[in-house]
């Protein structure tokens, strides 16, 4: 009978300890959740402030006194508003001016702009197309017509990069068209040339974001 009352009381001590070792042997060790991190919001909203560098090539019927198709070095400064909308989208105006090295050649001096652009964006990256006005430097007395600058129309497009929310850099090309322009050469000759030039250009802008955050998502 003492054997019998012994067993039955180990029996339901060992009943009601299994629930608690059954669930010490199931809890797992506690790990911390990783950190969410948001993926990066690009704006291309506000303005911004640059320059570039690059080269200058006359136009196939831009043959002034046969002189040389070689390129010009050209560098200046840019300057312009973004704006991004529906959210991939990118509407902006722009000015710049470029300084040319002519060489004392006759040609245009400098090239000036003022453009409206848009562009699709995907993350840090911006397509573009641009469309506007045109001018050129042509200020030199050799006969030419409008010796205070000719009036034009250019267009281009090119692609832009955000390194950071406060920097991209750019590569673009531009065609700049002035119309024909008649001139009277040494010796009394009449003549007319086509006066239009193609740029690329490489550059790098500071830009302020000083518009409203864009909220989307990539």
């Amino acid at each position: 009978m003492k054997k019998i009352l012994l067993g039955t009381v180990a029996l339901i001590a060992l009943g009601a300890t299994a629930p608690a070792l059954a669930a010490d042997l199931a809890a797992r060790p506690y790990t911390k959740a990783p950190a969410y991190v948001p993926a990066p919001i690009y704006n291309w909203t506000g303005f911004y402030l640059g320059g570039h560098v690059g080269g200058a090539f006359r136009g196939d019927d831009n043959n002034f006194l046969a002189g040389s198709r070689d390129g010009s070095f050209l560098g200046g400064v840019q300057v312009g508003y973004d704006n991004q909308f529906a959210p991939n989208w990118v509407f902006g105006l722009e000015a710049n001016y470029s300084f040319k090295d002519t060489n004392g050649n006759f040609a245009n001096r400098g090239l000036g702009s003022v453009t409206g652009r848009l562009g699709y964006t995907w993350g840090p990256a911006l397509l573009y197309v641009k469309g506007g006005y045109g001018w050129a430097d042509s200020r030199f007395s050799n006969g030419f017509g409008g010796n205070g600058g000719r009036d034009g129309y250019t267009v281009g497009g090119g692609l832009e990069y955000l390194f950071t929310q406060n920097w991209s850099g750019k590569i673009e090309y531009q065609y700049y068209d002035f119309g024909t322009v008649n001139f009277v050469a040494p010796g009394g000759a009449i003549g007319s040339f086509r006066n239009d030039e193609h740029t690329i250009k490489v550059g790098l802008n500071y830009r302020f974001n000083w518009g409203a955050p864009v909220v989307a998502k990539y």
